[in-house]
């Protein structure tokens, strides 16, 4: 029996076939030390760890007339060697020169007709290194569970893991198209009496399902506000094909130490920062930074402890507004905390959670239809994305070799014309910084401003120089009696 994928994983499926300009993949970037592996060498690794990642080698298959959401289900002609490749990069291999591959691999959309996942070898890094460009489609995976894979493929100690489980996979046949839509009828000839049961169990614990109901109605009010359109600016807009893409990056403990000395969280810090660079942008572009011209959604993880494994989206989101009218980097910190923290009382993403949860029980044809009616409507609320995803905080090896750095990358659709991903890998901070490539081609200038503003952060909330403590007055040596002068009398 085929899988299928929940409503928010079908979204992102759904926005490429409707957006034909969307590439819906994430990714990541690990800068290794030298030298590369051997071809042969990395695919038997790879196929070694298949078994634990089932997604891996299964497709995603559209139900015929959206009867019933996209399916999971196995490739019996999976190639391996397909989806592993390898490039070699431009001299003098710097962040330049990988920016740039990094931007034409991820404009490239993923094929349908294989499982939605690729790894890039990118030889030729300067100083001996090289990199793995982990490529993966949004309705497999999120943050979190895509963060999840390095502990699967990679090994926590140079010297390896343990062997990995025997491989017993064995394909089943993939479905029809008949198949698929009669498994789908039925599926939606049975939706009332799966309904029902859910209205019983709910009924079960009556205390449970009215806190649940209060805190979702709590939240309608204010996710309803993200429905007002954000102020018109250059940032939102027709995008192109074409992506580019820039890096920056902090010491983990300045953002840190920064947090620590405001009474904010991690999230606020570089929040702020990413704020401060857009309102430069908007300034070097001769607009003003309006309080409502920069609305973010801020995803927030809905997993349970010990689901951080499991191959699908589990999500939520803030709508925050980035404070860009701001100059001063302590009051963009102030208001960012204050915002946010409005936001999380509110009951905004337990709202969005509960709506997301209730389509799944709903069926499927007119969720569908309400999603691709909704990727062809004039978005004018949301301006940017912007994703932070905790990283290992202890080095990671790959055949041997330490990852000395990982640069995230969030894909950006729907008029949203930059975008910027956060991830913490070991004692580094790094943002990774989307753009379209006709429309935002400054994604080298917003990336510096991050660095700046992080640096401003750290120069404001740094500390005191203690004050010099009082010199104590020398005690003189004690000297042995000198033999008395007689003074010579005046004449």
């Amino acid at each position: 029996m085929a899988d299928h994928m929940s409503p928010l994983d079908a979204a992102f499926l759904t926005l490429e076939d409707e957006q034909p300009e969307v590439s819906m993949a994430i990714s990541s970037v690990a800068v290794l030390e030298g030298p590369p592996p051997g071809r042969q060498e990395l695919l038997d690794t790879i196929r070694a760890r298949l078994p634990l990642v089932r997604r891996y080698r299964q497709k995603a298959r559209q139900v015929p007339l959206d009867l019933g959401p996209p399916a999971w289900v196995d490739d019996p002609a999976f190639d391996l060697g397909y989806h592993v490749r390898r490039v070699a990069l431009a001299p003098p291999g710097g962040d330049v020169q990988l920016s740039e591959l990094i931007g034409d691999i991820m404009s490239q959309r993923l094929d349908r007709a294989h499982p939605l996942w690729e790894y890039w070898v990118i030889e030729g890094l300067a100083e001996g290194r090289w990199a793995l460009v982990s490529k993966v489609h949004h309705c497999m995976v999120d943050g979190v569970s895509g963060t999840h894979l390095y502990y699967v493929i990679f090994d926590e100690s140079p010297e390896g893991t343990p062997g990995p489980p025997a491989d017993e996979w064995n394909p089943d046949g993939e479905p029809t198209a008949l198949r698929l839509t009669t498994d789908a009828l039925r599926d939606l000839l049975l939706n009332p009496v799966e309904q029902a049961h859910l209205i019983g169990r709910a009924l079960a614990s009556p205390r449970v399902l009215a806190q649940r109901v209060a805190e979702a109605a709590r939240g309608l009010v204010p996710l309803a506000g993200a429905l007002w359109p954000a102020t018109a600016s250059t940032l939102t807009g027709t995008i192109g094909e074409h992506r580019r893409y820039a890096v920056a990056r902090a010491p983990l403990n300045d953002v840190k130490d920064v947090a620590h000395r405001a009474g904010v969280t991690f999230n606020d810090v570089v929040l702020s920062a990413i704020s401060g660079a857009y309102r430069k942008l908007l300034r070097e572009r001769g607009e003003e930074p309006l309080p409502h011209a920069v609305r973010s959604p801020v995803p927030v993880s809905v997993r349970a402890p010990g689901e951080e494994g499991v191959c699908e989206n589990r999500i939520s989101l803030l709508l925050p507004y980035l404070p860009v009218h701001l100059d001063d980097p302590v009051a963009r910190l102030r208001a960012v905390h204050e915002h946010l923290a409005e936001l999380k009382a509110s009951g905004e993403a337990q709202a969005g959670e509960a709506i997301t949860r209730l389509a799944g029980h709903e069926p499927f044809p007119p969720v569908s239809g309400v999603m691709r009616l909704a990727a062809h409507l004039p978005q004018r609320q949301i301006v940017t994305v912007t994703t932070n995803v905790p990283g290992p905080r202890r080095p990671l090896y790959l055949l041997g070799r330490r990852t000395l750095e990982i640069l995230p990358y969030v894909p950006i659709a729907n008029r949203l014309r930059t975008g910027v991903s956060i991830f913490t890998y070991c004692d580094q901070v790094t943002f990774g910084v989307t753009g379209d490539y006709d429309s935002a081609p400054e994604v080298e200038g917003l990336a510096r401003g991050i660095e700046r503003e992080v640096e401003r952060l750290r120069l404001a909330f740094r500390p005191a120089p203690a004050a010099p403590r009082p010199r104590a007055a020398k005690r003189r040596a004690p000297q042995a009696a000198r033999p008395r002068v007689a003074e010579p009398h005046p004449a």
